[in-house]
């Protein structure tokens, strides 16, 4: 499995809004009107990556929800974690 650095993962993150890399992961953060909509954002995320069996470290301050994606067994950024930060985007 092929995985990308900072440099090779630019022309696929141009691809995405507002997500970055970061320590060998990429990141994005999302913002709603309350911890509702944040709470059911998440979970929306977590049956999504679970059917790709592909999951991603999510982290909830109230309205706030950050993500981060990377492949552990891979340790780094691959195709999968660009593959769930798109189908991730179109939850939003």
């Amino acid at each position: 499995m092929n995985t990308y650095n900072e440099k090779t993962a630019e022309s696929l993150l141009s691809e995405l809004e507002n997500w970055t890399f970061l320590n060998d992961g990429i990141e994005k953060k999302f913002e709603f009107k309350n911890f509702n909509q944040a709470l059911a954002f998440m979970v929306q995320v977590g049956l999504l990556a679970e059917t790709r069996n592909h999951h991603p470290e999510l982290h909830n301050v109230y309205n706030k929800v950050s993500v981060r994606l990377s492949t552990h067994d891979a340790n780094g950024v691959t195709g999968k974690d660009f593959d769930l930060a798109k189908a991730i985007d179109k939850l939003f």
